[in-house]
């Protein structure tokens, strides 16, 4: 999604349909935590994540856009968060630091990937040896759900690109009313 889309993250109906927080406290974040929010955007779930890992904790918040981290410096710099870092990466690599992630979060944005290969082998190398990813996305399997299906993917479609770049399948959370919670581990 292009910076043009930045209404379409922040609108209010957003609470509803993708109950944010309820997804973020499933994952059991842990204080201290370092978490990549990959495909940040303006920073939706970058300044709640902040608040869970804490001042001792770390916020890596990296998007390929740099209009849409213009935009999430700005809601950082108003909610006076210091723990937040922001990298621009490109669409083949994160730039994030290797064995550093506790944990890489990735919502609706790994279907848009348009090098999944190289962006997913280079996550898994920041990731520590029990690190995990994290993709939420709208569910495929669910044809009332009211988005295009270019934008959504199957939990098999994601396993099926994920385990043979050495990722451990490790669960599915469905709790939310129009995308499944798809949970990795580093397989380290």
């Amino acid at each position: 999604m292009g910076a043009a889309g930045a209404d379409w993250l922040t609108r209010s109906e957003r609470i509803q349909e993708e109950e944010p927080d309820r997804m973020l406290a499933s994952l059991e974040i842990q204080p201290g935590s370092v978490v990549a929010d990959v495909g940040a955007g303006v920073g939706y779930h970058a300044w709640r994540l902040s608040k869970i890992v804490g001042p001792r904790g770390r916020v890596i918040a990296e998007d390929i856009q740099e209009e849409m981290l213009r935009m999430l410096k700005q809601n950082i710099e108003q909610r006076r968060l210091q723990n937040v870092e922001i990298v621009l990466g490109t669409p083949a690599d994160p730039k994030l630091p290797p064995g550093a992630v506790d944990l890489v979060l990735m919502v609706d944005v790994y279907h848009e990937f348009s090098d999944p290969v190289a962006m997913m082998t280079r996550i898994r190398r920041a990731l520590k040896p029990d690190g995990r990813v994290v993709l939420v996305e709208f569910r495929k399997e669910d044809p009332k759900v009211p988005i295009q299906p270019l934008h959504k993917m199957s939990i098999q479609q994601v396993r099926s690109e994920l385990e043979p770049l050495g990722f451990k399948f490790q669960r599915v959370l469905t709790f939310l009313p129009w995308q499944h919670i798809i949970v990795f581990t580093a397989g380290k």
